[in-house]
Order: structure tokens, then C-alpha cells, then sequence
């Protein structure tokens, strides 16, 4: 079983003393091939293809001009514990103990805009690029087209060397779509988080995404490798729903 996550638009780049293992990313070379294309854009341009802020316009055209395929201490960060946003308030990443890192590691990747395919100890550097973003690109009009013969081989590889052969899909759609799922060659079970409201059901989505972090550290920590466990999630009143779930999509409901 292997369990795959997004990133999150805001970093936290602060020191830390959870672990002082790192690894760097897969496919620094193809992430330098964006940063070539980003550095190209004016903060006008940027705050355009990005639709943020002037500030944010500047900052993270200041970030691109920093990056470096190195990555030197000081200048970077493991991503498990530099992502911020409600999955990861929900995880709690940096109160994971050393072990919980290790079994991270190894069973859970993060996808990304800028790096595709991350491990929790790799290091990144602080960007701002959805996967969703319309940057032309040596491969085509956008991310997708970018990383469309990366990303989905190299998550389906990895599932295919776990117990079982499944992902479990605890990304945003946004980069769920990465992996090409009506193509993929493996099982994909995908958790869903709702509301009970009165007799029926609703989606929250503050709620899903915290619920989606505490799903993956209820996975880290009880060490689980076949999905059928996950059916004891029962983390912040949530139970699992047998009679609302279909054979792929499992609904966690309270």
C-alpha cells in the first residue's frame, strides 16, 4: 500500500529538531527546467499566471531567483515538515517521532507542481506552483503535460513494489489527476470525509482537509499496510460509513 498526499500553497521553512535525515527530490533536473521557465516571468506576469497578490507576486519571484538545484542547508527543509495548510495541521508532521519518518519514507509521497514526486525527507526549497497552474513549458501548455509521463509511472512503479499493489488517494483532485487515475494500472481506494446534516451527508471542505492529515497520520502511526485497516479510523468523531461507501471510495462520516 502506498499513500499519496498534495502539497500545500504555504511553506514553513522555520528550523526544527524533529530529524536531521533529509534525501533530495528525483527529479531536481526536471524541477530546474520550471525554475528556467518561471524566471522568465516579470512579478506583473507571475501575479497573472498565478492569480495572487502583488506581494505574493514579488516574494515568490524572489523565491525562483534564490533556488538552487543544491539545496544547502539553511535554504531548505524536509517537506513532510515544511508544507503548512489544514492537511497538515491535521497530520501534526512535526510531532512525528523518528520511526513515524522512516515508515513515512517509505510508504508515502507527496505530489508536486514544481517537484512531481516528493519522499517526506526530501528536501525543498519555498515555491508557490499548483499543479493546476497554465505554465508553457518545454512539453506543453501546463504542469499536466509537463509531468504526464513522470508522475504516473513513478507512483504506479511504487505501488506495484508495496503489499497489495493499492494507493490510497489522499489528494486534492488537483493532484489526484496527475497520475492519470483512468489510465492507472492499480487499485485506488480514496477516503472521503463528511458531515452528517440531519439525514444526509455533506462535504466541508476545511473539515475533509484537516481530516485528510489525520487519516495519513493515522496510517504513519499505526504502521498500516493493508487499507482494510483503515476502516478503524475513528480520529476527531469521524467512523467509517460502510453504508455509504462504494468498493473504491470509503466514506469516513460523523
Amino acid at each position: 500500500m502506498l499513500t499519496i498526499l498534495g502539497p500545500a500553497k504555504t511553506i514553513d521553512m522555520s528550523p526544527h529538531a524533529v530529524t536531521g535525515k533529509h534525501t533530495l527530490p528525483a527529479y531536481l533536473k526536471e524541477s530546474r527546467k520550471l525554475v528556467e521557465e518561471l524566471r522568465k516571468l516579470s512579478p506583473a506576469a507571475f501575479r497573472s499566471l498565478m492569480k495572487v497578490s502583488d506581494k505574493l507576486a514579488v516574494l515568490n519571484v524572489e523565491r525562483i531567483a534564490a533556488w538552487t538545484e543544491q539545496h544547502p542547508p539553511g535554504s531548505s527543509n524536509q517537506a513532510l515538515l515544511s508544507f503548512s495548510g489544514e492537511v497538515f495541521n491535521g497530520l501534526e508532521a512535526r510531532t512525528l517521532d523518528a520511526e513515524d519518518l522512516d515508515f513515512a519514507q517509505d510508504r508515502v509521497r507527496i505530489l508536486s507542481g514544481l517537484y512531481g514526486v516528493l519522499r517526506p525527507l526530501d528536501l525543498i526549497m519555498p515555491y508557490r506552483l499548483e499543479m493546476q497552474t497554465k505554465l508553457a513549458n518545454s512539453r506543453g501548455r501546463n504542469l499536466y503535460e509537463f509531468w504526464q509521463e513522470i508522475i504516473p509511472q513513478e507512483i504506479s512503479r511504487q505501488t506495484a513494489e508495496t503489499e497489495g499493489q493499492i494507493l490510497v488517494n489522499l489528494a486534492s483532485n488537483e493532484y489526484f489527476s496527475s497520475i492519470q487515475p483512468k489510465k492507472f494500472p492499480h487499485r485506488i481506494i480514496t477516503p472521503v470525509f463528511k458531515e452528517q446534516h440531519g439525514n444526509s451527508f455533506r462535504n466541508v471542505t476545511i473539515y475533509a482537509k484537516k481530516a485528510r492529515g489525520m487519516m495519513l497520520r493515522f496510517i504513519i502511526q499505526k504502521r498500516i499496510t493493508d487499507p482494510e485497516h483503515l476502516k478503524a479510523f475513528d480520529m476527531d468523531g469521524y467512523w467509517f460509513n460502510a453504508d455509504q461507501s462504494g468498493n473504491n471510495e470509503w466514506w469516513f462520516t460523523r
